[in-house]
């Protein structure tokens, strides 16, 4: 018999499966219980060690909360023999609900097995091809908290077919109104593999949109955590995001996951030395961007080192110890050509000075100990060699005067920048001070730059960076400063990279990224965008990344999907009126718009009295319209989009490549429905309207 659905209210398996719910809720509970019982009064040795513990034990207790409207467990495996690991140890054929965390009976049976664990595979990856020793699949469906439904798929019985699983598809299409959720019960086979990927290895995933890149980003950290917790506890791990509208959609996914730790950010957030407060022409954000203003920092740098024209003389007592300047030369050249930080090589100066005093002392007959050396390279002479030949470097004063400077930017970037490129990161009008200048975003990227040329960046066990096609390389090269000694998942989408230094490849960005043996897996199986919506908006592929292969859509369901050509008078109200259809439905609303139609449409909606929301702001069943600048669309999702004005936002970048990959991103948002409301002629890859 095929796979079907149950959801008979009188149906006695069903109910067996709402009693195993309802007692793996109670165990929960009493896993929290114990944890809030716990008693550290007499175990710890002192008040440091009792604060650490007391901390562990409060994380503990927010893990064990259990989510009412969330599904404890989502599926159940039944296997033909136990597998072989220790908590399965029993007789053949058990079976194992699979969910969001392990919760255990007071006996320490396990009742729910986290499903990042290896007796949790099958359920992502088994099939009729590869049945993993699974004898039965189950998955259920729940409405709010309730178990409502479960669907079997017998993985051994020839009769049954592959066929798309109706609630894994009822699933994948549930209005999204609130934050965006985990796939954790939807997770596909090629998704798995790359959640589950090693640790050491870094990973690539170019996503086209609707594949869930985002989400298998998110659930690869929550494995991670889960399989080298100890490891990346000690190191740390990140999330980058474009900005902060996304980071608030995504921030709930992991703690459903029970993964309360992981820090958040923006490539600006990391980036933070100064307070940026000017924008930069996007001719010299290329400039800036590019990667060879890395060397054009080092030479900058590593200009302030002279070499010594006069000995070092150092007193001490009755004696006096000279070290001649040929010598200190070669101390200078052989630092520099270690190459190492240019602050771990000043501390290293006067060290290497001292020795050479201490060599000097030996020939003499004394034997100095290295509390001599020490107190040598704290001599007032040795310090003004050390002051004079290697001078300490403030990163942002670098930047400035590079910036500020044509002739200091000319000897730096001699044979790297072209004369019109230095002319065009020059301010007009210098800054006077570090905290005067209007320091744009690339020129904090440049300051941190500098910052890593003089001292080490503190690298992190794993980073996860999203979106990450709009990227300069030297964004890359400051993320990759974060992981240096860890390993990063990269996910993005080539054909959505929107700004004009976007990476053309990912094979360029990994050499940045200074990870440059990393895999790269590509997702062309949607689950979010509608079948005729993807392929409406693949049409522009041969035009902004013509190597790309074109998404499909696992979807059945084609869509709803419109075009309405208006006059130019009408095209507000037309929006206004498009708007109101798709409230008549149920799930989240996106407004779609150039940046500079936003103002209209938003005096509009309100005139109107429709409640609008910002970019990442909840919808809630009262407030489910989003008014949404086509520059902060990427990465979010609404169930019906209406898209303003296709002309005005291609119109509104600085090329018409840039322009047709922000309206490929506007276009591949929505998961139930698209309208799109015009007045100028559509861009003639599209003027032909659906297929």
């Amino acid at each position: 018999m095929p796979s079907h659905a149950h959801d008979l209210s009188d149906d006695e398996p069903l109910q067996r499966e709402r009693a195993h719910l309802a007692a793996s809720r109670a165990a929960l509970r009493a896993m929290r219980a114990d944890a809030e019982s716990l008693n550290i009064a007499d175990v710890t040795a002192n008040w440091v060690n009792a604060e650490v513990l007391q901390g562990e034990i409060e994380a503990r207790i927010k893990a064990l909360a259990d989510l009412s409207h969330t599904p404890l467990f989502f599926g159940r495996l039944d296997y033909l023999h136990a597998p072989g690991l220790d908590l399965t140890e029993g007789a053949d054929g058990e079976n194992f609900y699979i969910g969001r965390r392990h919760v255990h009976d007071a006996d320490g049976d396990p009742m729910v097995i986290d499903w990042r664990a290896p007796v949790s595979q099958p359920f992502y990856r088994a099939s009729k091809k590869d049945p993993m020793d699974l004898r039965l699949r189950r998955r259920f469906g729940y409405t709010g908290g309730e178990l409502t439904a479960y669907e079997d798929e017998h993985l051994t019985d020839p009769a049954e077919l592959e066929r798309t699983s109706r609630l894994l598809q009822s699933e994948i299409e549930r209005p999204r109104v609130g934050p965006m959720r985990d796939i954790v019960a939807t997770i596909q086979p090629e998704q798995d593999e790359i959640v589950r990927a090693g640790i050491t290895g870094s990973v690539c995933v170019q996503g086209a949109p609707g594949t869930g890149k985002t989400a298998v980003g998110l659930h690869r950290v929550a494995y991670l955590l889960y399989a080298h917790r100890e490891r990346l506890a000690r190191a740390g791990t990140l999330v980058i995001g474009p900005n902060r509208s996304f980071l608030q959609y995504i921030e709930q996914v992991l703690p459903a996951l029970g993964e309360l730790e992981v820090k958040q950010a923006t490539v600006d957030d990391l980036v933070g030395h100064v307070e940026v407060r000017g924008t930069d022409e996007a001719a010299a954000a290329t400039v800036k961007g590019d990667a060879r203003m890395a060397e054009v920092l080092r030479r900058a740098v590593r200009s302030h080192i002279t070499l010594p024209q006069e000995p070092c003389v150092v007193v001490r007592g009755s004696r006096r110890w000279r070290v001649p300047a040929y010598e200190l030369q070669e101390i200078v050249e052989e630092l520099m050509a270690r190459d190492i930080r240019y602050g771990a090589a000043r501390e290293a100066l006067p060290q290497r000075t001292a020795h050479a005093v201490l060599v000097r002392m030996e020939q003499a007959g004394e034997a100095p100990d290295d509390r001599v050396q020490n107190a040598v390279a704290r001599n007032a002479a040795v310090k003004a060699v050390v002051k004079e030949v290697w001078p300490p470097v403030e990163p942002a004063k670098l930047v400035l005067r590079l910036l500020g400077d044509a002739e200091f930017l000319a000897e730096q970037a001699e044979g790297i920048l072209s004369p019109e490129e230095q002319k065009t990161i020059l301010w007009t009008k210098p800054a006077r001070s570090v905290k005067s200048a209007k320091w744009s975003a690339a020129d904090a990227v440049l300051i941190d730059e500098a910052t890593d040329l003089v001292e080490r960046t503190h690298s992190l066990g794993h980073v996860v960076l999203d979106e990450a096609q709009d990227l300069s390389p030297m964004q890359y090269r400051a993320v990759g400063r974060r992981c240096t000694t860890g390993s990063v998942t990269i996910l993005g989408d080539i054909a959505q990279g929107t700004t004009p230094w976007a990476t053309d490849t990912w094979e360029e960005a990994l050499a940045h990224l200074g990870k440059p043996g990393a895999a790269v897996e590509e997702l062309t199986q949607g689950f979010r965008v509608p079948r005729e919506v993807i392929a409406y908006a693949s049409r522009l592929l041969p035009a902004i990344a013509p190597d790309l292969s074109e998404a499909t859509s696992i979807r059945e369901s084609a869509g709803d999907f419109a075009i309405r050509r208006v006059e130019a008078p009408e095209l507000t109200a037309a929006t206004l009126a498009a708007c109101d259809d798709a409230l008549t439905k149920d799930g989240s609303i996106g407004l779609i718009a150039a940046e500079a139609r936003i103002p209209e449409l938003r005096a509009a909606l309100e005139a109107a009295g429709v409640t609008v929301l910002a970019p990442g702001e909840e919808t809630s069943a009262a407030s489910r319209l989003t008014l949404v600048p086509a520059t902060l669309a990427k990465g979010l999702e609404y169930d019906y989009v209406v898209l303003d004005e296709p002309a005005a936002i291609v119109d509104g970048e600085p090329d018409e490549r840039t322009g047709l990959r922000r309206l490929y991103v506007c276009l591949t948002r929505p998961v139930s429905g698209l309208t799109v409301v015009h007045a100028a002629p559509l861009p003639e890859q599209l003027a032909d309207g659906p297929a």
